[in-house]
């Protein structure tokens, strides 16, 4: 056997030789040339590695001392992402039937993908600045932004899932005669259930994670106690609340996984 033929390798991402190099080249040239660009502040950079390192000294050891208010703003997270799951996902439901191309006419579709892409086109933090301003610092706002977030994740989601159905069962209730309601119960909803319960479970998970963060800009929950622990330089108080938000977001990954294993 000839040598070549007893060592394998693994074939190129992109095969020709001159694209793949000129690929290569135009990123290191890119990045090159921009990064100069940049308008850093090395000083202040190397000022910053100072302060960091007495953050650090501060937070050390953690301190859980204050642990009813570190409870208070987890379980008003929990709050949150719970409130906002149930209203997100219920929100979402008709709206994925609107966003269907194959149940909806095209004005009904239009309106309901529009609905969705917007629902979609802003980062949780922004919309939870939005809504701080509107209605007031406090967890009515981290509602409302963790149902829009729901909104543009689900719907989305489930609206694919809709396209994706075996219509035939939706012909032979139309040819029995039945109206769209029970089409929509009997014909439709039995195929996506699966999906949905998924898809559920996992946005429930993600409210919770995104609470912590959209309480940074004050609306609500524990993020609001870690921004709050920040601005009085309670660095151990801190890390106690962060040690807290990793905890209870590895155990929730861990939970929402199995259950959507064993039902979805």
């Amino acid at each position: 056997m000839p040598s070549e033929m007893r060592h394998w390798k693994k074939p190129p991402t992109i095969e020709n030789p001159i694209v793949r190099w000129g690929i290569y080249s135009a990123i290191v040239i890119y990045l090159a040339v921009t990064i100069p660009t940049l308008p850093i502040n090395w000083p202040r950079v190397m000022e910053g590695i100072g302060r960091a390192s007495q953050i650090f000294n501060g937070a050390f050891p953690p301190s859980f001392e204050r642990s009813e208010l570190l409870i208070d703003g987890f379980v008003e997270s929990l709050r949150i992402a719970v409130l906002a799951t149930v209203f997100g996902v219920g929100l979402s439901v008709p709206l994925a039937f609107l966003a269907a191309r194959n149940l909806s006419p095209m004005p009904v579709y239009i309106l309901g993908r529009g609905i969705i892409i917007l629902a979609r086109s802003f980062h949780p933090v922004i919309v939870a600045i939005l809504f701080v301003k509107a209605v007031g610092f406090g967890p009515l706002a981290g509602v409302l932004t963790l149902i829009v977030y729901s909104i543009g994740f689900v719907a989305k989601m489930l609206a694919e899932r809709i396209e994706e159905i075996d219509f035939g069962q939706v012909e032979a209730m139309r040819a029995t005669g039945a109206s769209r309601i029970l089409i929509i119960f009997y014909a439709v909803f039995p195929q996506i259930i699966p999906r949905q319960v998924g898809l559920s479970i996992y946005q429930l998970d993600s409210n919770l994670r995104a609470s912590a963060v959209v309480g940074i800009v004050g609306a609500g929950g524990i993020g609001s106690t870690l921004a709050n622990a920040f601005g009085r330089y309670d660095y151990d108080f801190a890390l106690a609340i962060t040690m807290v938000i990793v905890g209870v977001i590895l155990i929730s990954e861990g939970i929402s996984g199995q259950i959507r294993k064993r039902y979805a």
